[in-house]
């Protein structure tokens, strides 16, 4: 089955997004699931070290057929009343993004009532300019976006956690997988969550993002970030881990004893180990506090 071009530019679209939020803005790109309804992906705010759950959602289209319809200083994007109705509820603040195919650049314009202009056919419509570009330029007014009193912000965090609680709430069990940047004082790493079905099979993977924790230890942060339920280390990631570079550091003396330098997959295993990213921690959310 051939992919089609469209699908391929709509990826084109998430990826040169996320580019542009890590690479030019410094900043953390969470992609989400599928069944959030008109959102692609999620961006947090990142000043230096600092990260306080400052959060943009995203809906990201690509392809030059977001850019017939000109204006003045930019393109018009109409959206659906129901993606209006949706976005202007939503917990967060959401940014639309155009990505052009032939400039590589990304559009952005942020949806509010200012934003927005009503068509005198009843439906909607949005200027994204041609000067937003989503690069270093746009960080001010998206941080600014951003923003929220430690309430609000903390608000924001639980009300897209609802559907994990959800999950939790319903006998399911959650696992959680971190993967720590060695080597690196800012505690960069990724955070992988997903639903454990207890058949020796991965994970049903849920969602992904990235996290700067500074010198903060993981297995202390974790239980916070996850306030709302009852995590527990899983020990048999650590066992595992351990097995797993013990067995390498094995063939690796062997291999020097014997005056050959390991194969390939040992010393790619090696370098991981030293110089990549290894597994930090991970738990199993057992059930929603309170319950």
């Amino acid at each position: 089955m051939r992919r089609k071009p469209s699908a391929r530019v709509a990826s084109e679209g998430v990826t040169h997004t996320q580019l542009a939020i890590q690479d030019e803005l410094g900043w953390l790109f969470r992609e989400q699931p599928t069944e959030d309804y008109g959102i692609d992906a999620h961006a947090e705010v990142v000043d230096g070290e600092d990260v306080q759950g400052r959060l943009l959602a995203l809906q990201i289209k690509g392809g030059m057929g977001w850019f017939r319809e000109t204006a003045r200083r930019g393109w018009w994007f109409r959206p659906d009343a129901e993606h209006v109705a949706y976005w202007l509820n939503h917990s967060l603040p959401v940014a639309v993004v155009l990505y052009h195919p032939e400039t590589k650049h990304c559009h952005w314009q942020l949806v509010n009532r200012q934003t927005l202009q009503e068509t005198s056919t009843g439906g909607w419509k949005l200027l994204v300019p041609e000067a937003h570009v989503l690069d270093a330029s746009a960080a001010n007014r998206l941080r600014v976006a951003a923003e929220g009193d430690p309430y609000v912000l903390r608000l924001r965090q639980l009300q897209l956690a609802k559907p994990w609680m959800e999950l939790l709430a319903s006998g399911k069990r959650l696992m959680v997988d971190i993967e720590e940047w060695i080597n690196k004082t800012s505690g960069r790493g990724s955070i992988s969550l997903g639903v454990d079905n207890a058949d020796g099979q991965k994970p049903e993977k849920l969602a992904s993002w990235g996290v700067v924790l500074g010198l903060a230890s993981y297995a202390e942060v974790v239980p916070q970030l996850f306030a709302w339920a009852d995590v527990q280390v899983h020990e048999e990631t650590y066992e595992k881990a351990e097995s797993n570079a013990y067995d390498t550091y094995v063939a690796m003396r062997r291999a020097l004893a014997s005056g050959r330098w390991p194969d390939r997959q040992a010393t790619l295993s090696r370098q991981r180990s030293r110089h990549a990213r290894r597994p930090a921690w991970s738990g199993k959310a057992a059930q929603p506090r309170g319950r």
